[in-house]
């Protein structure tokens, strides 16, 4: 079964997104202008002809369990198409055990993403760095992997040191690194900044990486230009810990999905298709087989 394992829906009418809906607010994935529209579980899967399940991960809704409910309704509705999601918890929460209890009363909830980091600028704002300094942060991850639920986790290359500590702490809850860890500096000398950093989390066995949102830091991307990148996460986390997900819509801003998936396709070795686009996502988000 092939497994777009990290993409987003909204119907706008539904659930209220305030960062997708802004106007004249410049972000590091670029101006959300052309996807301030439904984008509904029809049109991802036309535009993810060929895949036969997927991910959905929460999208920063202003009202998340709202957000999680709508998803679970899409998954009910759509029963030809496995839709698993990780949804929004604020681990940091006093009534973070009435929140889970509650998420995980959807059949379809398989994680939980909290974003420690998204741009060096925007982290300046939003203050979610703190995160990695916070006790409750720490034992709210215990809190996640005690319940056998997952956690995405979204970073930057800065927060690597910090993060390793935490999961240090958490050492029983299941990770999966979005958007290959956010490499956001794609100078040489950038790429290998990251790379010697992302040691810090790939020599640590929970971690699986996602091979997703490689277009949200380099708005021109080609094959070749993420190529070292798609390298770099198969060496360092092998076939058996990587998973593709296009990020659609966001990364529709850069590239349709059929381009997106033949570049990451050619970049993959064939014998490692069947666990990067299917077989980790499977195994690591609980799939039934």
């Amino acid at each position: 079964m092939r497994i777009d394992a990290h993409h987003h829906l909204w119907d706008l009418a539904a659930v209220h997104y305030p960062w997708l809906m802004a106007k004249g607010v410049p972000r590091f994935f670029g101006d959300p202008a052309p996807i301030q529209r439904d984008y509904l579980i029809d049109a991802f899967r036309a535009d993810a002809a060929g895949f036969e399940a997927s991910v959905h991960i929460q999208v920063g809704a202003e009202d998340p369990m709202a957000e999680a409910r709508w998803v679970q309704a899409v998954a009910d509705a759509t029963p030809d198409w496995p839709l698993l999601q990780v949804a929004f918890c604020d681990l940091t929460a006093p009534d973070l055990a009435a929140r889970l209890d509650a998420l995980q009363a959807l059949p379809s909830l398989r994680g939980v993403r909290q974003i420690v980091g998204r741009a060096p600028g925007e982290d300046a704002q939003t203050g979610t760095n703190a995160l990695l300094t916070d006790p409750r942060f720490a034992a709210g991850l215990r809190e996640v992997g005690a319940r056998g639920l997952s956690f995405d986790l979204q970073l930057i290359p800065e927060l690597y040191e910090g993060m390793a500590r935490v999961l240090d702490a958490a050492p029983d809850v299941p990770v999966a690194l979005c958007h290959a860890g956010s490499p956001h500096d794609r100078s040489a000398g950038g790429l290998a900044g990251w790379s010697r950093a992302l040691r810090l989390l790939s020599e640590r066995p929970q971690v699986v990486c996602k091979l997703s949102g490689l277009g949200m830091f380099d708005h021109h991307w080609s094959r070749e230009s993420i190529r070292p990148i798609i390298e770099t996460c198969l060496d360092q986390f092998g076939p058996q810990r990587c998973m593709f997900g296009s990020n659609f819509p966001v990364d529709s801003l850069y590239s349709d999905y059929a381009t997106l998936r033949a570049a990451h396709e050619a970049l993959v070795p064939e014998e490692m298709h069947g666990d990067v686009f299917g077989g980790v996502a499977a195994r690591f988000y609980g799939f039934a087989a």
